[in-house]
């Protein structure tokens, strides 16, 4: 990364120190200087190579994060996204964040944002056809393969099948199954939306970004509702691809 970064490296002209950071690691990304996988100096490193501030490099990194050219991962620093970043997720089977990753050789990992026991609300107890107050297991992660955050995801389980949270690991419906209540069906609904504050901070992009909100209600051998999840997936990194049939009647 020699000669990419230091004091007088910034384009000049007039515009806002965050984006000529901007300007210049994405030059260097299109001119091969910076590669896939390279690593990043440091927020203060880079203030200090740069002359500028911390709260500027941070502001750039985080809309280069957005843009899905670099990638922030927690413990590890910052580094060159890959250019082929988007997973194609089909709509025709049910598999859970972990089966998904494992089938494309990516290594899941997991947030605890929230486990643990809860009351019902009245709009979840109607999705799940439970009485009004009985508790359930909230199970909130952010998502991520291979470190990159990639969802934010709010599952509710009625608490007659997961009575302790706890114990639940890397997959959900892995503890699900082992409780015979795995799920075999569900109807889902998909919103294009743009991220909320606290959304889009634990997936590392700037509030409004674009997303793909899921809302999900999963279903048992018997028709049973198991589980109710809403997810927010990061639009730069997921395409959900359908296949169509042509109606016999058309």
């Amino acid at each position: 990364m020699s000669g990419v970064f230091g004091p007088g490296s910034l384009p000049r002209g007039d515009g806002p120190l965050y984006l000529k950071l901007q300007t210049l690691i994405r030059d260097a990304v299109e001119t091969g200087r910076l590669k896939p996988a390279d690593a990043l100096p440091s927020e203060r490193d880079l203030a200090e190579e740069m002359g500028i501030s911390r709260v500027t490099v941070r502001k750039a990194m985080l809309g280069l994060a957005g843009e899905g050219v670099v990638e922030q991962r927690q413990g590890s620093g910052t580094f060159i996204a890959a250019r082929e970043r988007k997973v194609q997720q089909g709509l025709s089977h049910l598999t859970s964040f972990t089966e998904d990753m494992r089938t494309r050789g990516r290594q899941t990992t997991s947030d605890w944002l929230m486990r643990g026991l809860d009351r019902v609300t009245p709009a979840e107890a109607m999705q799940l056809a439970l009485s009004p107050g009985v508790e359930v297991a909230r199970f909130h992660r952010l998502r991520r393969a291979d470190g990159m955050p990639m969802a934010v995801e709010r599952a509710c389980v009625p608490a007659s099948i997961l009575p302790n949270p706890d114990l639940v690991g890397a997959s959900l419906y892995a503890a699900m199954e082992a409780a015979g209540r795995k799920p075999v069906r569900a109807l889902q609904r998909l919103t294009a939306e743009n991220l909320k504050p606290a959304e889009a901070a634990l997936l590392g992009l700037d509030p409004g970004s674009a997303a793909l909100s899921i809302i999900r209600v999963a279903f048992d051998a018997q028709s049973r509702p198991v589980e109710l999840t809403q997810s927010y997936y990061r639009g730069d990194a997921y395409d959900f691809v359908a296949e169509l049939n042509l109606s016999e009647r058309i």
